[in-house]
């Protein structure tokens, strides 16, 4: 037994002594606030303060507790108190599931320096892993923690810096996919192949499915439909369960569910591995034998745009630059790993999971478990991080079949390691071509061929493959264009979405030969790129006319910090100034995408609003909301938010490629709008009455006729409220041809970054000074979530240009694979630019897939700026510096 103080109020466990804090807290006395990422001290989303002092405790022993303080983020105190209101206030909390670790290191933090330099939070707060937030908001929190709140206005109107909607459970401990289960649930553990590829043989599963502890044990042959997904349906090769052979390391050739309480130990499960030769490479992997039997080789799907005549232009051209590219694997790192639970309700089966495409899910799951959509329903938990990876199905299909064949509830948790194994990466590329001007400095034409590792399976690497070429030009006048991309399969992790669907990728290529390109015809490389630069009647790679067309604002805007920054350099060593611009196609590439939003209005005086687009940290369920609450007329404070739930609310596609403020926000204003009308038909009033709501009683005022109207007192319409609308949109795009001309995307985005760094000449490593990003959102809907988002993708940039090389088998934990840290992400400023587009729900653009591409490039550039390196790798690893620097000199 062990007796220590939590929370202000004593507690006796009887637990192993050597059981794990974490496992403590959340397994036996149900405080899920707590968060486990890794199990390894590396991560510190499981921090809590022993006796006022910030720890890990997924490394404390339950028994080095026993007499001690315990305090964890449900305590009530001051402090806690004043970081909530401060985190909510500045936008510091996003997905959410670093939040209790870093409000329990900061609560430590203030009770020893109570008012905190932005370096004192650095150091405070640097064992806490951020994934979203990019880390400006979460020092700027904490620094202000001591101020008093200031009130959150709720009026609904775009535009202001609302607080989130869902915050205040972001700051308690939200509920993630680890952290609900039903009563009793078995626990799942999967068998997965430690390598690339391999055959593999089953041994007596009747034997170890009778091992005390195990309920049952399932191969490939249980799946009872379809043993194959995919987000892109006529692509589905990925199997939830593998046959033998096993294509990549993680991959999943058996499943193990334990009844609860049991040690999960899978060390004895029967199964033999025979390594075969593994195909590492495209190149080695284009010259090989197909992984799948069923295809000629293993080149999944070729991308490509061709306008005019790019040979002939180079032939003619004045200056020509040409150089190559590569990336590495690059993992999403998102600091929860996949977890859900699933039960059977009735004949329909329930998965909650951790997910970014509920309707999706729902549609795989149930082709690969063979039911009909209506009996399976999936309930997105909140989602700690996604940025693309959480948009393929990996252990919903498991708890399903489990669920579905032993008709008990069950849930499955991946370990770091597993995560980092089994899921996504974004895909490295290889990249070369050319890229030419006239004596002026126009742009003539653009050569590119890009060969993207889509590893063992499909994904969504045909969405890589086609996204590249349109965007490859980067937002730039380009009279002729020739850019292909092949996807190839490789026994390498599967590669997928991932924060900008292979465009940070081009974008490093591009954006590094604009700059050689600038040199060469004597111009400064910031006015290169306004000089080319898209405007409105402009025809993109694929031909289609431009509108609203943000991108010579973003670089207008940079004009006096690139002036200031160059000037600050020259009286610097080895300091120097990059900058690289974006832009990016909302959506789907030229296929449907469509959102559908409900909202009723209850008897009792309640705005309903049914949205089914998955918040991972973007801010949707506050910036839709927002959207409706405009178009209505009624303040947001009136509003309730239900779902996603597929069984509550209609489908609101997909949360990736910068679409749900851009698709959904324009359902939910055409449903506001429908809703609206609906009311002012009931009070025979104009379009120009305004809305308000006093309980159960619907005020309409028209000019000076005022008419109340009773809601209790309506008939209930088909969806059970007193009023109620549906509306569904979908962009206008049109169907790319074989030269990939057409209109792949209804808008874009488009943004610009200027990075301020220093390199060491000895050692090759690199400091960031100052990042300054100016992005056109179109209307900030939310400004403080546009920051944020802004803030984020920059420090994923940042990795993926100096930190970040995922290696199967070496870097599986979040020591070896290095994300960026409080000190490695500098002073970012935020421009936000507005360009309306009247495709956008009140003129907004999507934003969170395009901020992180300028980054990387940016970086490359202010490398170059200061050391004349020339990289033609990232990242951008301190010896690649020093080996660039020397084949310069």
């Amino acid at each position: 037994m062990i007796a220590f103080t939590l929370n202000g109020r004593p507690v006796t466990i009887d637990a192993p002594p050597t059981e794990r804090l974490s496992e403590v807290l959340r397994e036996r006395l149900g405080l899920k606030g707590t968060k486990v990422g890794c199990d390894a001290g590396d991560c510190g989303a499981c921090t809590v303060l022993v006796d006022g002092a910030a720890i890990c405790a997924c490394l404390m022993p339950a028994a080095q507790v026993a007499q001690r303080e315990v305090q964890t983020v449900e305590a009530e105190t001051p402090a806690l108190a004043r970081l909530r209101a401060a985190f909510l206030r500045h936008g510091a909390a996003q997905c959410g599931i670093c939040t209790p670790g870093m409000l329990m290191a900061a609560a430590d933090l203030l009770s020893r320096t109570p008012n905190p330099t932005r370096t004192d939070v650095e150091t405070g707060l640097g064992g806490v892993l951020c994934r979203c937030t990019g880390y400006a908001k979460i020092i700027t929190a904490v620094c202000d923690a001591g101020q008093g709140a200031l009130p959150a206005e709720i009026t609904g109107a775009i535009g202001q810096r609302i607080e989130r909607l869902d915050g205040a459970a972001k700051v308690a401990g939200d509920s993630f996919g680890a952290d609900e289960w039903p009563e009793g649930a078995l626990v799942l553990k999967a068998v997965r192949s430690p390598h690339p590829h391999a055959a593999f043989t089953l041994g007596d599963l009747a034997t170890f499915a009778a091992r005390p502890g195990v309920a049952a044990v399932f191969t490939a042959a249980d799946i009872p439909g379809r043993n194959a997904f995919s987000v892109i349906p006529p692509f589905a090769d990925q199997p939830a369960i593998a046959a033998s052979p096993a294509r990549f390391r993680g991959e999943c050739v058996g499943l193990v569910a334990f009844e609860p309480g049991t040690d999960p130990d899978l060390t004895e499960f029967p199964i033999t591995f025979t390594p075969l030769p593994a195909l590492t490479t495209p190149a080695e992997a284009e010259a090989g034998a197909p992984l799948h039997p069923n295809r000629p080789g293993n080149l999944l799907v070729k991308g490509r745009v061709r306008k005019g005549d790019a040979a002939a232009a180079l032939a003619t051209s004045a200056h020509i630059v040409e150089g190559t590219m590569s990336t590495a694997f690059v993992e999403h790192a998102y600091i929860e790993p996949e977890a859900g639970s699933a039960w059977m309700d009735g004949d329909t089966l329930t998965i909650r999971a951790c997910t970014q495409a509920p309707g999706m899910d729902r549609e795989d799951t149930a082709a690969i478990l063979g039911l009909p959509h209506s009996r399976v329903r999936i309930i997105p938990s909140a989602v700690g991080g996604g940025f693309g990876s959480k948009l393929d199905i990996s252990l919903q299909p498991l708890l399903g079949l489990v669920a579905l064949k032993t008709g008990r509830p069950c849930r499955m948790t991946y370990t770091r390691a597993e995560s980092m194994a089994s899921t996504t990466k974004r895909h490295p590329a290889e990249m070369t071509g050319r890229i030419g001007c006239d004596a002026k400095g126009r742009i003539t034409a653009v050569e590119f061929n890009g060969r993207f590792n889509t590893g063992a399976y499909s994904s969504w690497g045909p969405t890589v493959a086609n996204r590249v070429p349109v965007h490859v030009s980067g937002p730039y006048r380009t009279p002729h264009i020739t850019a292909e991309a092949r996807a190839i399969h490789t026994h390498g992790p599967v590669s997928g979405a991932f924060r900008g669907f292979g465009v940070p990728q081009g974008a490093l290529w591009q954006e590094t030969l604009y700059d050689r390109l600038a040199g060469k015809v004597g111009i400064d490389r910031l006015e290169f790129r306004i000089l080319n630069a898209l405007r409105d009647g402009d025809a993109s790679a694929t031909g289609q006319i431009l509108h609203a067309t943000g991108i010579a604002p973003c670089l207008e805007a940079l004009r006096p910090h690139w002036t200031r920054a160059l000037a600050e350099a020259k009286a610097h060593p080895n300091r120097g100034v990059g900058v690289a611009s974006c832009w990016y196609g909302c959506g789907n590439t030229a296929l449907p995408n469509p959102s559908t939003i409900r909202i009723g209005l209850s008897h009792a005086g309640e705005v309903v609003l049914h949205q089914g687009a998955t918040d991972i940290g973007q801010g949707s369920n506050t910036v839709i909301p927002q959207i409706a609450a405009e178009a209505l007329g009624l303040p947001l404070a009136a509003f309730r938010l239900i779902g996603p739930d597929t069984a509550l609310t209609p489908d609101a596609g997909k949360t990736s490629a910068s679409r749900q403020t851009f698709v959904t926000g324009r359902a939910a204003k055409a449903a506001a709008e429908a809703l609206r009308h609906a009311i002012l038909r009931l009070a025979n009033a104009g379009q120009g009455a305004t809305l308000a709501l006093h309980g159960a009683t619907l005020t309409v005022r028209d000019g000076t006729t005022l008419r109340h109207i009773e809601l209790a007192t309506v008939p209930p319409d088909p969806n059970g409220y007193a009023l109620s609308a549906e509306e569904t949109y979908d962009p206008p795009t049109s169907p790319l041809d074989a030269d990939g001309q057409g209109k792949p995307y209804a808008l874009y985005g488009y943004g610009a970054q200027m990075v301020e760094l220093e390199v060491d000449p000895a050692l090759g490593t690199t400091r960031l000074v100052k990042i300054t990003a100016a992005h056109d959102v179109g209307r900030a809907i939310n400004p403080t979530l546009a920051e944020g988002q802004i803030e984020g993708g920059i420090a994923q940039g940042i990795g993926l240009a100096l930190m970040e090389d995922y290696i199967a088998g070496r870097t599986e934990n979040l020591h070896d694979y290095l994300i960026p840290t409080f000190g490695d992400v500098p002073e970012v400023e935020s421009v936000l630019i507005e360009v309306p587009d009247p495709e956008g729900p009140f003129g907004a653009k999507g934003l969170g897939e395009h901020v992180l591409i300028p980054t990387a490039p940016a970086i490359v550039n202010a490398i170059r700026h200061a050391t004349g390196a020339e990289l033609s790798r990232v990242p951008a690893l301190p010896h690649r510096v020093r080996a660039a620097m020397e084949a310069r000199q």
